[in-house]
């Protein structure tokens, strides 16, 4: 829940098919104004609720999804096909060498707590990541030299070296701007500049945003929006069925999409996401150091087996921790074909066969009804698979994440480009290996040929390497109300833009 943990988040599926993560303190605040009209508000079904509201300290795809572009925006986003495009910044330059990005800003927009964004703010906040920040995101700044406000409106930023990266990290979470009187209560109550303002929080079913009438730049149709959380993938189905909500942002049950293909009522969207759906090692255990071990466990998986079992053959089958939407992506599967003799060879030689292992899943649907089908394979080639189910966030996130008290998990890291994120001593998979740190610094620092020759070695070397197994990719599958507008055939940003979104 890119897991995004990030703390990278184990990026979880979001947007479209979000896992998310995060729960901390409840919030509550409240709108003005008079209640909406029914057609002016809109109901929307995910999964994982936040547990906190404060991405700046706690990992998870969930609040990103909720708040980035929403509530908090950025100095740049991508745009539909990935393209970074203007956000708060409405041009930028970047110098010879590649290490000095001037930012000119727009000159009308406010925080919700009606002070107006400057270039302060952005100094405040770029910085803020290097010094407030907890989650392992934060690192992606550490490419930052100075930056400094050389008008209200204009932002000057230099870093140590050149990064291809840096401004990417910009249309994520690391690059939300915060309001510099606007911090004392992240976890509760958030203050941006976008379109929504937070308006409360029911701890433990939804949480209410309404539209920003002073926003800045274009109106969002809906006057309030709810994101409601559902823990049971077949209560998220029957709250559409009755009109408790109008979208399914996240299917949870794909094997169950015939009753709303058969309804005219409804609308199907199925797209992609960045959500790699994980089965992670703990690589600091003497048994996953053995890369027999590694390989022999992703050559006893039948993915497209596991894929039609589980997730009703939905979604894509990668190789590799790179969708088909970046343009590194090679069709990787080759590289550890199911072969159960090759398998059992290999978990042998590494002395694994006959070994238990554990095999600790959140309570999310793709994770608990995959991990009966890895389970039955593995025992296939002579593992022995014990399994029990973490509460999703908290206990995951504690256990798995924090402590890397795991032999295996199944999580989907939903965060965009986040190979070098996931795959580090640092993270929760205790992935260490200095070829592939040398791929992915060569692709930083490179021309655009280099980042990506580079980034598809890093890549193939995963793969090769057997770092984890990739299960498949999770495909972007929303259910809604036929009358809705605007939602995402892809999703492949950390969030869920609302204000696209119409009747």
């Amino acid at each position: 829940m890119k897991p995004s943990f990030s703390t990278r988040a184990v990026a979880f599926l979001a947007s479209a098919a979000l896992l998310a993560v995060t729960a901390c303190s409840a919030g509550s605040g409240t709108s003005s104004g008079s209640s909406p009209g029914a057609d002016q508000k809109l109901s929307i079904g995910l999964v994982a609720e936040p547990a906190s509201l404060d991405f700046t300290t706690t990992d998870g795809a969930a609040i990103p999804q909720a708040l980035l572009g929403n509530v908090y925006e950025t100095l740049v986003k991508q745009d539909d096909s990935g393209k970074i495009v203007p956000s708060l910044a409405k041009s930028w330059t970047v110098s010879p060498d590649r290490k000095t990005y001037t930012f000119d800003l727009v000159d009308n927009a406010k925080f919700t707590n009606d002070k107006q964004f400057t270039a302060n703010d952005a100094v405040f906040s770029i910085n803020r990541v290097k010094t407030a920040w907890t989650t392992s995101l934060k690192a992606a700044m550490d490419v930052v030299s100075q930056a400094k406000a050389l008008s209200p409106t204009q932002l000057q930023v230099t870093l140590t070296k050149p990064s291809n990266d840096w401004l990417f990290r910009m249309t994520t979470r690391i690059g939300a701007m915060f309001s510099e009187s606007g911090v004392s209560a992240l976890a509760t109550a958030p203050v941006g500049s976008g379109p929504f303002k937070f308006s409360k929080w029911n701890r433990g079913d939804s949480i209410v945003m309404v539209r920003n009438d002073n926003y800045w730049g274009s109106k969002p149709f809906f006057q309030q929006i709810t994101l409601k959380y559902f823990k049971d993938a077949t209560a998220l189905n029957n709250a559409l069925l009755t009109g408790t909500i109008n979208v399914v942002g996240t299917v949870q049950a794909p094997e169950a999409l015939s009753q709303f293909t058969s309804n005219d009522k409804y609308q199907v969207i199925e797209g992609t996401t960045n959500g790699e759906v994980l089965l992670s090692f703990n690589n600091s255990l003497p048994l996953f150091k053995d890369v027999r071990t590694r390989q022999g466990i992703r050559m006893a998986i039948d993915h497209k087996a596991l894929l039609d079992t589980c997730w009703a053959g939905r979604g894509k089958l990668i190789g590799s921790m790179v969708p088909p939407t970046d343009p590194w992506y090679e069709d990787l599967t080759g590289v550890a074909p199911y072969d159960l003799a090759k398998a059992k060879s290999l978990l042998q030689a590494s002395g694994a066969a006959g070994k238990t292992l554990r095999l600790r899943l959140p309570t999310l649907p793709y994770a608990t009804s995959c991990g009966q089908v890895v389970k039955s394979q593995l025992e296939q080639a002579g593992l022995k698979v014990a399994i029990d189910q973490l509460e999703f966030p908290a206990a995951w996130l504690t256990t798995v994440f924090k402590n890397a008290d795991y032999d295996m998990s199944i999580i989907a890291h939903v965060e965009p480009r986040d190979l070098g994120a996931v795959f580090n001593p640092k993270y929760y998979t205790r992935y260490d290996d200095p070829t592939l740190q040398g791929y992915l610094a060569a692709a930083d620092s490179g021309d655009e040929a280099a980042q990506v020759d580079n980034l598809k070695k890093a890549a193939r070397r995963l793969s090769e390497q057997a770092a984890g197994d990739w299960l498949f990719l999770l495909p972007n599958l929303m259910v809604a109300d036929k009358s809705v507008k605007g939602l995402p055939t892809n999703a492949i940003t950390e969030n869920f833009d609302l204000s696209k979104l119409a009747r």
